[in-house]
């Protein structure tokens, strides 16, 4: 029995404790695979309506820790995008891998960063990938005009903002420590 109240001491986390390396290394690369489930799951049109959700999480991982997610990350993550996205097997492989170079060139050209400049690369890379992912689906035997796109593109521009706060949610729980042994 406690003669003091402890002010919500046991939840603060005590010292010399680390969040779990399985975890901490692992979140990035869960949360990009199981948004690039999410489009698949929701809706069915005949139109691409719903925004490459496993792209924006992946852009904002390497935008928010850009050393996390290594460059080659870009791989395997299209790698599982391409299987469940309907898209021309490889394109999301070259599109991703080609978002974390450009990503890692603007990393170490701007000396600076605030929301805006990263939402502005953000919408840039976008617009290149929905017109790329579209150009190898053409190239692939569907005749779509890019028209098509435009309602994917502006409702992928405002939610990464959205997408955004997530993966900053996801980031936080990753660092926290599960496991403490008392």
């Amino acid at each position: 029995m406690r003669l003091w109240p402890s002010f919500g001491r046991e939840r603060a986390p005590r010292i010399n404790r680390a969040p779990s390396s399985l975890i901490a290394r692992g979140t990035p690369w869960l949360t990009v695979m199981l948004a690039s489930l999410l489009p698949g799951l929701s809706l069915i049109a005949s139109a691409p309506v719903l925004p490459p959700f496993g792209f924006l999480v992946f852009i904002s991982w390497r935008q928010l820790r850009p050393g996390l997610l290594p460059v080659w990350a870009g791989l395997p993550l299209g790698m599982f995008d391409d299987l469940y996205s309907g898209q021309p097997f490889g394109s999301a492989v070259l599109l991703f891998s080609a978002a974390a170079i450009a990503l890692d060139l603007i990393e170490a050209r701007l000396p600076w960063r605030n929301f805006l400049t990263e939402w502005l690369v953000a919408i840039g890379l976008i617009i290149v990938y929905t017109g790329f992912a579209l150009a190898l689906a053409n190239l692939d035997g569907a005749h779509t005009p890019l028209r098509v796109t435009w309602p994917q593109i502006v409702i992928s521009i405002l939610a990464y903002p959205l997408v955004g706060r997530f993966v900053a949610l996801a980031d936080r729980l990753r660092l926290t420590p599960f496991l403490e042994i008392r």
